[in-house]
Parts: structure tokens; C-alpha cells; sequence
């Protein structure tokens, strides 16, 4: 059973709040019965952060025994732009259910993710215009041994992304998560160095999925990646929205690997400057 808990615009104007709506929820029988938890806009999410509603969401922690995937910040441009969303600490959610397997975040404005233990995670995702190197080593130092995907959107300087590929190569590296089959390092200004990282990198060797997608990829990460020998053992390589010529995209798909070049830009022709896709 799915839920999503929204607090609009009008309703945020008459005095409604996401912990009131928590509460209310929390008091149906019905609430026993909830797999999947979503929370959208918590009502002016550009100057309000979820600090308010999580404390709610912990007391009420054993109404929810199904729980087993938790959504926080799932809202469209129009309801509050992606780099406004304001977030917290996170933790103390996944300390409160144990039995989640999947945990999904939108914004990273304030974000943390400290400490970040859990026995039972399969699915990290973190959507975002930027996401900042502070948590970037939170997730590296964490202890998630069922973890089976990771998806972060990495994103630009300008919306929160405040590192560089040395604060990205310890994903793949020196992988902490002996499980993980899917790897997203996505969204990124810094997409060819990641693939050229990423081409011969120890992580490869237990990977399904390698998604650097809706990036700033261009020829040049992309030989990288067609010249390797451990990308070939992928299931799939997700490239889509990407900066490739045509003659490389053909490279790609007379390999007759399971491979996305879907979504095709086009650089700037003054500059050749090149954005990611989530980027506002």
C-alpha cells in the first residue's frame, strides 16, 4: 500500500502541516498496512526543512511495520525548485524503521546523512542539483551491507556540488558496499572524468548496472568506456542525455551491448560549454 502526504500551497496558507498530517495518518488502522511512504512538498519547502515532521515520523515509528521504502522531498518544479528544497539530517529515519529497503531523497540543501547505518537498505537514491562532498563521504563512510543501488545525482558547483572526482573515486575505487550491483553517478559536470575513472575501476568487476547518465558525457569519456574490457561484462551501461557526436553513439550501438545513448544535446556552439540535466 502507497501513500503520499502533500501539503499544498493553500493549505500551507490555512495553517496545515506535513506533522499534522503525519499524526492523522498515524491514528488509521490503515496505516498498518503502508509499504511505501511518500512525503511531498511539507508546505514551503524553500525556507521550511523537514526538522518539524521527522521527530513525528520517529514517535510514530511502530504504526508503520510494513514500512519498507520512505520518500522524503518528492515534489515537481512547480510545487519548489529542485536547489531549494530544504533538508536536514536524515538519519534518525533510518534508526526509527529498520526494515526499510528502500530510501529515496530529493533536494540537498542543509542534507545529511550522519551517521548512516542500516542492516536492511538495498536502495540509496538522492536526487539533486548538487550534491555536497559532505555527504558524499557520509554515504562512502556508511555501513549498508545489503546495499544493492546506489543512484546520486551529483550535479553543479552552483546548486551544491562543492567537490571534485578525487571526492567521487572512492565509489569506485574502494567500494564500500559489498553487495552493490547498480551504480549511478549521474547528473554530473564532471561526467568525462568519471567515465575515464570509472572505464577500469575495481568496482566495475561486481556491477550490473553502470548508469552516468544525464550528464556533461562527451567523446571523450565516452572512448574511454568503448575501449574497456571491464565495461564489457556490464549487464547495461546507461548513457542517456549526453553530449556524444553522432559517429560515437553508432559506435556504441554496432557493439550490440545493452547500452543507453538515448537523448542526444547539443554543446554551446560559442563556448562548447555543456550542462547536465538537472541543473534548473
Amino acid at each position: 500500500m502507497e501513500v503520499k502526504l502533500v501539503v499544498d500551497f493553500d493549505a500551507y496558507e490555512d495553517g496545515q502541516t506535513m506533522a499534522k498530517l503525519v499524526e492523522e495518518l498515524a491514528a488509521k488502522p490503515e496505516c498498518a498496512e503502508i509499504t511505501d511512504l511518500i512525503i511531498g512538498d511539507w508546505g514551503g519547502a524553500y525556507e521550511n526543512s523537514p526538522e518539524d515532521f521527522i521527530p513525528v515520523l520517529v514517535k510514530h515509528k511502530d504504526q508503520f511495520p510494513k514500512l519498507r521504502k520512505l520518500f522524503i522531498g518528492d515534489m515537481e518544479y512547480d510545487e519548489c525548485e529542485v536547489s531549494w528544497i530544504n533538508q536536514t539530517n536524515l538519519s534518525p529515519l533510518l534508526e526509527a524503521f529498520p526494515t526499510l529497503e528502500s530510501f529515496y531523497v530529493k533536494g540537498s540543501q542543509d542534507l545529511s546523512l550522519e551517521p548512516l547505518r542500516h542492516s536492511r537498505l538495498q536502495e540509496l537514491v538522492i536526487i539533486c542539483g548538487g550534491l555536497p562532498a559532505s555527504v558524499l563521504h557520509q554515504i562512502h563512510n556508511a555501513e549498508l551491507p545489503e546495499l544493492r543501488k546506489l543512484e546520486l545525482y551529483l550535479g553543479v558547483d552552483e546548486y551544491g556540488f562543492d567537490g571534485s572526482l578525487k571526492d567521487v573515486l572512492p565509489f569506485l575505487d574502494h567500494n564500500p558496499f559489498p553487495k552493490l550491483t547498480y551504480l549511478g553517478l549521474k547528473d554530473s559536470e564532471l561526467q568525462d572524468e568519471i567515465a575515464i575513472a570509472a572505464a577500469n575501476a575495481p568496482v566495475i568487476q561486481q556491477l550490473e548496472v553502470l548508469d552516468l547518465s544525464q550528464g556533461t558525457l562527451s567523446d571523450k569519456g565516452a572512448e574511454a568506456l568503448l575501449s574497456s574490457e571491464s565495461i564489457k561484462g556490464l549487464k547495461h551501461l546507461d548513457l542517456n542525455y549526453h553530449y556524444m557526436s553522432n559517429e560515437m553513439m553508432q559506435r556504441w550501438k554496432s557493439t550490440g551491448r545493452s547500452v543507453n545513448v538515448d537523448d542526444q544535446q547539443k554543446a554551446d556552439e560559442e563556448d562548447d560549454w555543456r550542462y547536465p540535466s538537472l541543473t534548473e
